[in-house]
């Protein structure tokens, strides 16, 4: 159960690293470059994560290397909450950015159940 809701969680994050690419570049700090690449190298990176996972397939893979992925992407979740963003074109309210934080922790935690 674990594991096809993880695999959806990531499978539907990184199509949207394509529909809302803008969205997904403001939330990367400014001073950092190749937004656009890192945007969308880490919605392929979900994408496959979610594929694994859905089809069960490469689960070891995948359990080894999404601690690390999801620690690598950290900065830009604290970015978010540092500044305003949004969702598309609607603002995001402030406790969802901040909750989203922790919620990273957990999410990193439950890879072992996967």
């Amino acid at each position: 159960m674990i594991r096809k809701l993880y695999g959806i969680l990531f499978l539907g994050a990184g199509v949207m690293h394509f529909v809302q690419e803008r969205a997904f570049m403001s939330i990367i700090p400014k001073s950092w470059p190749f937004k656009r690449f890192m945007v969308q190298a880490s919605g392929v990176i979900e994408v496959v994560y979610g594929a694994l996972l859905l089809t069960n397939k490469g689960t070891r893979f995948v359990k080894r290397t999404l601690p690390a992925f999801l620690i690598a992407v950290f900065p830009a979740n604290i970015n978010m909450a540092l500044k305003p963003s949004k969702l598309g074109k609607m603002p995001l309210p402030k406790w969802v950015t901040w909750a989203r934080l922790p919620l990273q922790w957990v999410l990193i935690k439950g890879v072992k159940k996967i």
